[in-house]
């Protein structure tokens, strides 16, 4: 049986570096992905990751900015459970159906009848979320890196279930 892997970008590509999962996702999806794995930039688009996440998926990788964590353009990559989700870093707040609160949105599975999946964040910190469009070039350097990070988190995970590593994906990524 293969496993299922989400990548999920998030982010407002308006609020600058706050475009960062966005354009990983959008990097990733040009890229050879190991059979399983779906890659979609949702934006700030909460309840359609949400709904998403009710299809029953094996494990979660969220891309992301993280504030305060780091100087600008360093990666974090951490793995994340139910006890995180009130973690200012993630995002809490409540679920907003026209924005994306990461902390809200997964604790909302619940309630939409779902689990929350083995969950990972390959996050960045930012420069600025101020409005503009455009990464900061310290984030924009951190694009490729992140999607090394993903590969070598899918890699571990896909293999763990005896999926073998850098299997092409022939469909399922979106954009």
């Amino acid at each position: 049986m293969s496993r299922r892997v989400l990548v999920a970008g998030i982010g407002n590509i308006f609020l600058a570096d706050d475009g960062f999962g966005s354009e990983v996702a959008r990097a990733l999806a040009r890229q050879p992905l190991p059979q399983g794995t779906r890659v979609v930039d949702y934006g700030i688009r909460g309840m359609h990751l949400a709904y998403d996440l009710l299809e029953g998926y094996d494990a979660l990788v969220i891309i992301d900015t993280v504030p305060g964590r780091g100087t600008p353009g360093e990666l974090l990559v951490l793995e994340v459970g139910a006890q995180d989700l009130g973690a200012q870093d993630l995002g809490a707040g409540e679920l907003d159906p026209h924005g994306m609160a990461p902390a809200a949105v997964l604790a909302s599975l619940s309630t939409l009848g779902g689990a929350l999946p083995r969950t990972f964040v390959v996050g960045c910190a930012p420069q600025s979320t101020d409005e503009s469009m455009g990464l900061s070039p310290a984030v924009q350097a951190a694009v490729g890196p992140a999607c090394v990070a993903v590969q070598e988190l899918l890699e571990r995970e896909l293999a763990s279930c005896g999926v073998a590593p850098g299997s092409p994906l022939a469909a399922g990524k979106e954009n």
